[in-house]
């Protein structure tokens, strides 16, 4: 529902339309609209940020890590969706003090990740550039080609150092 509505869309009455329950059951489990959305968010970002480390779970060398995250920004048409609901949710933390802490977690364990192959420096603009590059992605009418989302993303890296880099 987030991801078609936005957080400004969503009621009680669409989540137990949706859920197919009782109105009254939601508005018992979720008291504000705030609170249902904070949590949705939250079980996003838990299930996103697995996928996430799953991605680079086989990454053993420079071109597999380039491969991994061209691919990421590439995306299609599942991992678009949850991209629409990690811009909502960024979106809608820019309001929300509560939700700007998740974001800025889900951002520290993101570079994180980035930052066990590149250095923390580089994982921070690099997912800056992953971040920009997805948006740019969804809201694009024509897929960039290949080569050139490549190109940014090495040059983001940096150059190469070390054997099996």
């Amino acid at each position: 529902m987030l991801v078609e509505d936005g957080a400004a869309g969503i009621t009680h009455r669409k989540v137990a339309a949706r859920a197919d329950v009782p109105l009254g059951s939601v508005t018992y489990h979720f008291a504000s609209l705030t609170e249902l959305c904070a949590q949705a968010f939250a079980r996003y970002v838990e299930l996103r940020t697995a996928e996430y480390e799953a991605l680079f779970t086989e990454v053993s060398s420079r071109e597999e890590l380039i491969d991994v995250l061209v691919e990421l920004v590439r995306g299609g048409p599942s991992r678009d969706r949850s991209a629409v609901l990690g811009f909502e949710l960024h979106l809608a933390a820019l309001r929300d003090p509560a939700l700007r802490a998740l974001t800025q977690e889900w951002t520290r364990s993101s570079r994180a990740v980035l930052a066990r192959f590149t250095g923390a420096g580089t994982a921070a603009r690099l997912d800056a550039l992953l971040e920009g590059m997805i948006m740019h992605t969804l809201l694009s009418t024509e897929r960039e080609p290949r080569a050139t989302t490549r190109a940014a993303i090495v040059q983001t890296l940096g150059p190469a150092t070390g054997p099996g880099t």
